[in-house]
């Protein structure tokens, strides 16, 4: 991390230990150029700050479904067990991993957080202490992830690194991610992530008949006969994100699909912390209007 990202993010660590509204309306004014209205939210980004420092705060169920681990248990509530991966293990440290034991192919990450998937192809060929300490480098956030944009839902989660099953593609990739944006427990569209192994992922939103969406920047430059291959099985994305979004306002559902199995993600309750600049302000109201709160 460079020295203008650490102190931007210890600036809004500290603002947010004084107050979570504050720091929200400071990022919010440099990320938007322009203040946000917490009294009259209109857009999603807005909605979604409004929830996140008044319903998802202390929200037990917002914290279980936001916990990487303990979601499983509400998406086997709601009926759709046979969506989960596979898990191979659970630990509270990496001095519990028991690395002989683990496949030749898995995934490891800690249940809270963003980004931080440690992604085995061939176990022979990993690196295991370098594998441990990356996963130490990542427990480091455990008590201060939630800070920088005041993600309340993250305090308190008890650390945890899950192993599950390797999602493996025809090509060998990294799967595609699916994810469908739920408003007051309906699936409206879904944002498909492809390009992951880049580094530079592409983003398009689709709708439930698999027609883009021009709602973002990428989705606007795309040529007029632009689409993506259409997944098999994609309808039933909608039927199980129709399930696991009806409690909350605003969630997004996300999944992967693989020759035509689909496999629970997570849900996710503030997009790019509640700040994402590449929806297009048109969408930012359309999406806004469809949250009631």
């Amino acid at each position: 991390m460079n020295v203008k990202l650490f102190i931007g993010r210890w600036f809004k660590s500290i603002l947010t230990l004084i107050s979570p509204k504050l720091n929200t309306k400071i990022v919010y004014f440099f990320k938007f150029r322009k203040t946000i209205d917490l009294k009259c939210p209109k857009t999603l980004d807005e909605k979604i700050q409004w929830l996140k420092l008044n319903t998802y705060y202390r929200n037990p169920l917002v914290t279980q479904c936001t916990d990487k681990y303990e979601v499983r248990k509400y998406v086997k509530e709601c009926g759709c067990g046979e969506i989960l991966n596979d898990l191979y293990g659970v630990y509270t440290s990496v001095e519990d991993i028991s690395w002989e034991k683990l496949p030749n192919k898995f995934v490891l990450k800690w249940n809270f957080g963003c980004g931080q998937n440690l992604i085995c192809f061939d176990k022979s060929k990993l690196d295991i202490e370098g594998a441990k300490k990356k996963l130490r480098k990542w427990y480091k956030e455990h008590h201060t992830f939630y800070l920088p944009y005041s993600e309340m839902q993250y305090k308190g989660i008890p650390p945890r690194i899950v192993c599950e099953r390797l999602i493996e593609t025809v090509d060998g990739d990294l799967p595609i991610d699916y994810k469908l944006y739920c408003f007051n427990g309906v699936a409206d569209c879904v944002l498909v992530c492809t390009n992951r192994q880049s580094g530079h992922p592409d983003y398009y939103f689709f709708d439930r008949g698999w027609k883009l969406k021009r709602y973002n920047r990428k989705g606007k430059e795309a040529s007029v006969d632009f689409t993506l291959p259409r997944p098999d099985n994609f309808e039933k994305l909608f039927e199980y994100a129709d399930k696991l979004s009806k409690p909350f306002p605003f969630v997004r559902v996300d999944f992967y699909l693989e020759k035509g199995e689909i496999t629970f993600g997570e849900l996710t309750f503030t997009p790019c912390g509640g700040f994402d600049v590449n929806r297009l302000p048109e969408t930012q109201l359309k999406f806004g209007e469809m949250v009631k709160i």
